[in-house]
C-alpha cells in the first residue's frame, strides 16, 4: 500500500513538473506567409495568456532582435509576438538571393495588400496554435498603418486595435511634420538645421534620400521634447549580434523605407501614397484605442486626432501621453499595457 502511494506520488510529481515545464512558450522560427518563410517570435510564461500581436514600425524596424526589456514583464500576463515583416530582418535575409542589388529592389515590390495579407496568415496561424479565439492587435507608426488595414479587413481575429503614433494619410502627416519642424528649427537658431530644410524645400520629393534627410531633422528635435527610452531597451539578444543579422536589419532597413516614400530614379511608387485613412478607416466594427505622444511631430495630434474623432467603433479612447514623441518611452509603454489589461479584464 504504502508503496503504491508513493509510486502515485511521484507520478503526479512528475505531471506536475511536465506541466510546469511546458506551460511556457519560447519559440523562435521560420513560418510559411504569402508564400515566403518569415521569422516570428514567440514569448510567454504562460502560454494560457492572451496574446498580443506587434506590428512594428519603419516599415524595416523590427523589434525581435532585441533583448525585450521594452515588454519583458508584459510576458508575466500575456504571450507576445513580434514578426519581422516582408523585406525586414531576418525575412529580409532569409529571401534575398546572393548578390541582389537594386534590381530585386525594382522587381520585388512592397504592397500594403501584400502585407496585409502576411499578417492576417500571421494572426489566423497564432490562433490556431495556440488555441485562442482572438489576438491583441498593436501596430506603431507604419505598424499602425498595417495594424488598421489588418483591423479593418479581418476584425474576427483581433479584440482590439491599439495604434501607437497612428499614421493618417502619409503625405499630409509629413506636409504637416515638415511646416513645424521648420518652425521649431527657426525659433531655435538652428543654422545647420535651417540650411538643411530650405535646401530640401517642402515634401513631397522624388528621392527617399530626401525624405530621410527631412526625418533625421525630426527625430532631432522630438528628441530634444520628450523623455527618452531606457537604453537597455535595446540591447541586441547575443543570437542577433552579429555581421549576418546586422547586415539584414541594415539592408531590409533601406529596402523597406524606399518601398514606403518612393523613389522615382528607381522607378518605384510609394506603397502608401493612396492610403487616407479618413476616408477608408473610419468604421471598426472592434474597438479602436490610440496611444499619442504630446509631442510627435511625424504623426502629430493635430493630424490624427481629428481623424480619431471621424472613427465609428464599439468602443474608443485618444490616450494624449506628456513628454513623449513619435518613439516608444516608459509612460508610453505603460499606457500601452493598462489598456490591453483593461481590456482583457473585461472579457
Amino acid at each position: 500500500m504504502k508503496n503504491t502511494i508513493l509510486l502515485f506520488s511521484i507520478f503526479s510529481l512528475l505531471i506536475k513538473l511536465s506541466t510546469a515545464q511546458n506551460i511556457s512558450i519560447n519559440e523562435e522560427r521560420f513560418i510559411s506567409l504569402g508564400g515566403i518563410e518569415q521569422w516570428i517570435t514567440i514569448h510567454g510564461k504562460d502560454r494560457s495568456k492572451p496574446v498580443v500581436l506587434f506590428v512594428h514600425g519603419g516599415p524595416g524596424s523590427t523589434m525581435s532582435q532585441y533583448n525585450n526589456m521594452m515588454y519583458k514583464q508584459w510576458e508575466d500576463d500575456f504571450v507576445l509576438v513580434n514578426w519581422d515583416q516582408r523585406g525586414a530582418g531576418r525575412t529580409y535575409g532569409r529571401n534575398i538571393p546572393v548578390g541582389a542589388d537594386e534590381t530585386y529592389w525594382i522587381e520585388n515590390p512592397l504592397t500594403v495588400k501584400q502585407m496585409t495579407q502576411d499578417g492576417i496568415a500571421l494572426a489566423q496561424y497564432l490562433i490556431q496554435l495556440l488555441n485562442k479565439e482572438k489576438l491583441i492587435l498593436i501596430g506603431t507608426s507604419w505598424g499602425s498603418i498595417l495594424g488598421t488595414e489588418m483591423a479593418l479587413s479581418n476584425p474576427e481575429l483581433f479584440y482590439a486595435y491599439v495604434g501607437h503614433a497612428q499614421f493618417v494619410n502619409f503625405s499630409e502627416n509629413i506636409d504637416y511634420a515638415y511646416l513645424t519642424v521648420y518652425e521649431m528649427v527657426k525659433n531655435s537658431n538652428d543654422m545647420d538645421s535651417l540650411k538643411k530644410l530650405e535646401s530640401l524645400g517642402k515634401p513631397p520629393y522624388t528621392s527617399a534620400k530626401n525624405y530621410g534627410q527631412l526625418l533625421r531633422v525630426i527625430k532631432k528635435y522630438e528628441r530634444e521634447n520628450s523623455t527618452p527610452a531606457p537604453t537597455t531597451w535595446f540591447g541586441l539578444a547575443p543570437e542577433y549580434d552579429n555581421e549576418k543579422d546586422s547586415k539584414h536589419r541594415y539592408d531590409g532597413d533601406d529596402y523597406s523605407f524606399v518601398h514606403f516614400v518612393g523613389h522615382h530614379k528607381l522607378g518605384i511608387k510609394s506603397m502608401v501614397s493612396d492610403i487616407d485613412f479618413k476616408i477608408s478607416g473610419t468604421e471598426f466594427k472592434i474597438p479602436v484605442y490610440l496611444i499619442q505622444g504630446e509631442n510627435d511631430i511625424l504623426t502629430a495630434k493635430e493630424v490624427n486626432k481629428p481623424y480619431f474623432d471621424k472613427i465609428v467603433a464599439p468602443d474608443k479612447t485618444y490616450f494624449l501621453v506628456t513628454n513623449a514623441a513619435h518613439g516608444h518611452n516608459q509612460s508610453v509603454v505603460e499606457r500601452q499595457y493598462e489598456v490591453v489589461k483593461n481590456l482583457i479584464s473585461h472579457e
